[in-house]
C-alpha cells in the first residue's frame, strides 16, 4: 500500500528536498541566499583590511611629509641667514609673510580652501596676537642667524617650561610630578647646552629666550582671542586654521616694514650681494614655501593621527633637525656640550608623554577627537600648527 504524503519520514523529507540540511537530531532549512552572504561577508573583510592597509600609508606619508618640511624649513632658513652675508633679516621674513599671503589667496580662488574674509571688527582684536606672533618670527630669525641649529632646537624647549608656569599662574592648570621632573631636565639640559657651547653667542642666546617668551605669550594669548573672534567670523565659530595663516601674514606686513626701517634695511637691502646669487634666491624663495606648506603637512598628518603622536613626532624630529645641523652646518661641539642637547631632546621627548599621561587621568573622555583635545587642552599648550613656522 502506498504511504500518503503526509506519512513520509524525515529521511524520507531530507532525500526528496536538497534543500534541508541535519545539524545533529535536528533538520534545517537552508537559504540559497546563506552561501551568498558568506561570499559578501568575506569581500567586506577584504575591503576592510585593504582600508586598514591604506590608513597605515596614509598617516606614514603624511607624517614623513610633516617631518621633511618641518626639518627642511629650520635647515634652509639657517643657511639662508648664516652662509650667504645676507644682513636683512626682516627683510627674508617680509618676503615668506607676502609668499604665504599671495599662496593662501590662490588657494582660496581654485577652490581648495575658505578664508574668512577681512573683518575691522577681527582685526581689532586679532592685532594684539599678530604682534606676538611677529615677535615670535623675527626673534626666531635673529637667533637662527646666531646660534648653532642644535642649539636652537635644545633651547626652543624653554618654551615648554614659560608656558606651563603661564598655564598654572592664569589659569590655575596644574601637572604632574613627571611633567616638572621634565621640564627641569630641559632647563638643566639647556643651561649645560650654553655652558658647554664652543659658538656661545650672548646676543644670540638672548634672541632665542625672547624668542621663548614671545611663543610661549602667543600659546597662552590665543586661545582667548580665537574665543573673542567666534561671534565675528561668518560661520559664528572660531577661524580656521588657514584663515588664521592668512591674517597672521597679511598683517604682518606693516610691523616688519616698520622693523625694516628701524634697523635701516630698506636702505642696505639694494646693497646686499646676496641678491645677486641665484642660489640664495632659490634658497629663499623655497624657505617661504616650506613655511606655507608645512601649514597643509601639519594639518593633514593631526588629521590622520592623535594628538599625542603628533606631539612626539614634533619632539623626535628636533632630533632629526639638531644631528643635521651639527653635520650640513659643520658645527664644533663636545661630547660634553653633545650629551647636554641629547639629554634635553630626549626630556622633550619623554615631556610629551608624561603630559599625555597626566592629562589623561584628569578628563574622562574617550575617542580619538576626544584624545585628541585632552593631549592639548591647557589653554596656552594647543599646538601651534596654525602658524608658518618660519623657523620658529
Amino acid at each position: 500500500m502506498k504511504r500518503p504524503e503526509s506519512a513520509k519520514s524525515p529521511r524520507d523529507a531530507e532525500a526528496a528536498s536538497p534543500n534541508l540540511k541535519l545539524r545533529g537530531a535536528d533538520v534545517l532549512p537552508v537559504s540559497p541566499r546563506d552561501g551568498q552572504a558568506k561570499d559578501a561577508s568575506k569581500e567586506v573583510n577584504i575591503l576592510a583590511a585593504d582600508n586598514v592597509e591604506h590608513q597605515k600609508v596614509v598617516v606614514l606619508l603624511s607624517g614623513l611629509l610633516y617631518i621633511s618640511t618641518s626639518a627642511s624649513l629650520i635647515l634652509l632658513n639657517k643657511h639662508a641667514l648664516a652662509s650667504f652675508q645676507f644682513h636683512c633679516p626682516n627683510a627674508l621674513l617680509l618676503l615668506h609673510c607676502l609668499l604665504a599671503v599671495f599662496l593662501v589667496k590662490m588657494f582660496e580662488v581654485v577652490g581648495w580652501i575658505k578664508l574668512e574674509p577681512l573683518k575691522w571688527s577681527i582685526i581689532k582684536i586679532w592685532f594684539p596676537v599678530n604682534l606676538l606672533f611677529v615677535g615670535m618670527i623675527v626673534t626666531s630669525f635673529f637667533s637662527l642667524k646666531l646660534i648653532g641649529v642644535a642649539m636652537f632646537t635644545l633651547l626652543k624647549n624653554l618654551s615648554n617650561f614659560i608656558t606651563i608656569i603661564g598655564d598654572w599662574y592664569f589659569f590655575g592648570r596644574t601637572y604632574s610630578l613627571q611633567v616638572w621632573c621634565c621640564l627641569i631636565l630641559m632647563v638643566g639640559s639647556a643651561c649645560f647646552g650654553g655652558y658647554t657651547d664652543l659658538r656661545f653667542s650672548l646676543e644670540g642666546y638672548m634672541w632665542q629666550l625672547l624668542n621663548c617668551i614671545f611663543t610661549s605669550a602667543y600659546a597662552l594669548y590665543l586661545s582667548g582671542t580665537m574665543d573673542r573672534v567666534a561671534q565675528f567670523t561668518t560661520s559664528k565659530e572660531r577661524m580656521t586654521e588657514f584663515s588664521m595663516v592668512y591674517y597672521n601674514n597679511l598683517l604682518s606686513i606693516g610691523p616688519i616694514l616698520i622693523l625694516m626701517l628701524g634697523y635701516g634695511e630698506v636702505i642696505t637691502l639694494p646693497t646686499q650681494a646676496a641678491l645677486t646669487n641665484p642660489e640664495f634666491i632659490i634658497v629663499a624663495l623655497v624657505g617661504g614655501l616650506l613655511g606655507f606648506g608645512i601649514s597643509f603637512t601639519s594639518l593633514w598628518y593631526m588629521s590622520r593621527t592623535t594628538a599625542t603622536v603628533y606631539s612626539l613626532t614634533g619632539s623626535l624630529n628636533k632630533i632629526l633637525v639638531a644631528v643635521a645641523g651639527i653635520l650640513l652646518f659643520a658645527e664644533p661641539t663636545t661630547l660634553r656640550n653633545l650629551m647636554s642637547i641629547v639629554v634635553g631632546l630626549a626630556a622633550g621627548v619623554i615631556f610629551v608623554l608624561a603630559k599625555a599621561y597626566g592629562d589623561e587621568g584628569d578628563i574622562g573622555t574617550t575617542g580619538r577627537c576626544a584624545w585628541a583635545v585632552r593631549i592639548n587642552l591647557g589653554p596656552g599648550l594647543k599646538r601651534m600648527m596654525v602658524v608658518t613656522h618660519l623657523g620658529s
